[in-house]
Parts: structure tokens; C-alpha cells; sequence
């Protein structure tokens, strides 16, 4: 099975440039202190995670694999 690892921080910061927005800029837009997703970046915050993950246009899970562990599905053959 093959293990999938986060994304750097410094890549998750760096695609948020690209799509127009900081970390700051980002936390401020949803009415949170500037520092506040900052935290989503160094541990699990699902609620960040999901902001980050949709200013991203992706999933949370596809950033941090480690924070989402597989679901297995039973009786699925």
C-alpha cells in the first residue's frame, strides 16, 4: 500500500499566492484574526483545512492524506 504524504507548507502557501490569496489575506476574508489558518497549516483543523482546501479548489484530504486516513469500504469486492 502506497503512503501518501502532506503537501509541504510551503507549497500549500505558494499555490494560494497563485490563485490571488496569503494566509492572512484568507483568514481575514472569512472574519478570522490574520494568523488564524496558519494553524491548519501545522495541525489538524478540519474547518481550516476545508477553507484552505477550497480556495485551493481541491480537497483536504489531497493536501494532508495524513489527517484523513482511508475509509475502507465493506463489501465492496
Amino acid at each position: 500500500m502506497e503512503t501518501k504524504t502532506d503537501m509541504p507548507r510551503a507549497l500549500i502557501v505558494a499555490h494560494l499566492k497563485m490563485k490571488g490569496w496569503s494566509v492572512a489575506k484568507l483568514s481575514m476574508h472569512h472574519g478570522y484574526h490574520r494568523g488564524t489558518l496558519n494553524n491548519a497549516l501545522c495541525a489538524p483543523w478540519p474547518k481550516g483545512e476545508r477553507l484552505i482546501a477550497d480556495a485551493l479548489n481541491m480537497a483536504p484530504e489531497d493536501i494532508w492524506p495524513s489527517r484523513y486516513p482511508e475509509v475502507e469500504t465493506k463489501g465492496v469486492a
